[in-house]
């Protein structure tokens, strides 16, 4: 089955195509570019780039899996439109993987790992894992509070975007890569689903926090 994957949970846009089959995953075709201020200028061309690429059509996709973040508003809601608009235009299911997942799998080769991206605002989204399993649910604060609050998890290492940015106040040895959530990672997590052509989800984006644009209460007096 071809799947598309899509995700702009970060300043990476990514947009890949693998080919996954009862003895695993193949990846098909691959572009990312980083720009965190130009998402929805970056992904349909991405999209293109990699069906362009494996010789497909948008007819022959079987399925979309999405980065569900967490990640900032505007771009993490890019890569959910697309993915979303995709599966019912082609009437094909959608699967949504959470984005610190894919980092977390990517690094399942012994002890607990912190896995964290940039959530700006001096933030990072971060959570915990063993083998590549979640330990701790997703979350955002502030990197000296991450420290603080991962001391007793017996967390050794940290990967991600985040982790490097902040790799002086979380004071743990930080992975080389990778820095954003891999597409094969991605895939890989919802693989089992697709195989068994289970229904498609909807797309809920782990935003964490509110947007930083909000609607006005209310009309402001006018001064005469």
């Amino acid at each position: 089955m071809l799947v598309l994957v899509v995700d702009s949970s970060t300043p990476a846009v990514t947009a890949a195509l693998a080919e996954v089959a009862d003895h695993g995953v193949v990846m098909r075709a691959e572009r990312r570019a980083v720009d965190a201020r130009a998402h929805g200028e970056l992904l349909a061309p991405a999209v293109a780039a990699c069906l362009d690429e494996a010789g497909a059509r948008p007819r022959d996709l079987d399925a979309v899996v999405a980065g569900l973040g967490p990640g900032p508003f505007t771009g993490l809601r890019v890569g959910l439109v697309t993915a979303a608009s995709m599966g019912q235009a082609l009437d094909i299911p959608t699967y949504g993987v959470c984005s610190l997942d894919a980092l977390g799998l990517a690094t399942a080769d012994g002890g607990r790992v912190l896995a964290a991206t940039d959530a700006r605002r001096k933030e990072v989204y971060w959570a915990v894992y063993e083998g590549g399993v979640r330990v701790t649910e997703p979350d955002v604060d502030l990197p000296a509070s991450v420290a603080g609050r991962i001391t007793n998890l017996g967390v050794g290492s940290a990967v991600g975007e985040g982790a490097h940015k902040y790799a002086e106040v979380l004071r743990l040895p930080v992975r080389d890569e990778p820095l954003y959530p891999p597409a094969s990672a991605l895939v890989e997590l919802a693989a089992e689903r697709i195989r068994a052509k289970g229904p498609g989800e909807r797309l809920i984006p782990l935003y964490l926090r509110r947007p930083d644009a909000v609607a006005a209460a209310g009309r402001k007096p006018v001064l005469r």
